[in-house]
């Protein structure tokens, strides 16, 4: 499969493949904790599921953190950019804010990293900051393999 040439918001001489694996990080505006509102993580978490039920990507774990963002996300049709774009405009459609920063940073998955470190790199996210004691503890996570 072709990949789709970088866009500005790519980190310089990446493509998005269809059928890869990607670790996004995005961020809100002046990195305010709209996330901190229960209501607001747990909108966005339904725009992620949204996206996988319409067949543009498959969420293999996340993390909303009060002011950001970590999604392990498999790419099932178009580019990261235009997922990011389309995960961003839904969510502020719905919440009716306009919470986002500009861009956001991609890492793609080498072949020979395990995907399951990923998600628990990311997933502890909120134990590294300090938010919680134990990861039982934080309600706006998921992943396929840690449950």
């Amino acid at each position: 499969m072709k990949p789709i040439k970088g866009h500005k918001s790519l980190r310089s001489g990446r493509y998005s493949h269809v059928g890869c694996v990607y670790h996004l990080t995005f961020t809100t505006k002046d990195r305010q904790k709209y996330f901190s509102k229960f209501a607001l993580a747990r909108q966005f978490i339904n725009v992620l599921k949204r996206d996988e039920a319409l067949g543009f990507t498959k969420t293999l774990a996340f993390v909303v953190m009060p002011d950001h963002l970590h999604w392990l996300v498999e790419l099932v049709s178009g580019s990261l950019n235009r997922a990011v774009k389309r995960i961003k405009s839904v969510f502020t459609k719905y919440a009716g804010l306009a919470v986002w920063g500009y861009g956001f940073h991609d890492h793609g998955i080498r072949s020979d990293e395990l995907l399951i470190n990923v998600a628990r790199y990311i997933v502890a996210n909120p134990l590294r900051a300090g938010l919680f004691d134990r990861m039982g503890s934080y309600l706006h996570w998921d992943s396929m393999w840690l449950k």
